[in-house]
């Protein structure tokens, strides 16, 4: 089955969210990669751990068989995401310390994360899937 995909950005969050959320009962899993914004100069992230962890995330989630909605959110530059008072810092649903962040996402709450540190393990991105 396809790998559901949908972006959002710091102002576009809450609209997207809602229509991931509305999606979530039809899936498997649903999945929040926090994720560091691409540099403009080289088209990569300027986060070396995103770099490091988005491919094998990737791969993993493209390998299932089931449903997965995964929703990209972009914490910004460097410098937005470095200010102390950044919304996915500061937001109680999330608590943000490190990117990449990968949540679990079920009944409307977080139900499992993967931070900075080890989001590149593929045994723990399995485990994190499958809900355990």
């Amino acid at each position: 089955m396809p790998l559901k995909m949908l972006d959002a950005t710091i102002s576009t969050f809450d609209d997207v969210l809602e229509k991931f959320k509305s999606d979530a009962p039809n899936n498997k899993a649903n999945l929040i990669l926090f994720l560091a914004d691409k540099d403009p100069s080289t088209s990569l992230s300027w986060c070396p751990d995103c770099v490091r962890a988005e491919p094998v995330i990737y791969k993993k989630l493209e390998a299932l068989p089931d449903d997965v909605a995964l929703l990209q959110a972009y914490v910004g530059d460097r410098p937005t995401w470095r200010n102390p008072q950044h919304p996915w810092r500061v937001d109680l649903r999330f608590k943000l310390t490190g990117v990449p962040t990968l949540i679990r996402w079920e009944d409307d709450a977080v139900k499992g994360r993967l931070e900075d540190h080890e989001a590149h393990l593929e045994h723990k991105i399995d485990a994190l899937v499958a809900g355990k």
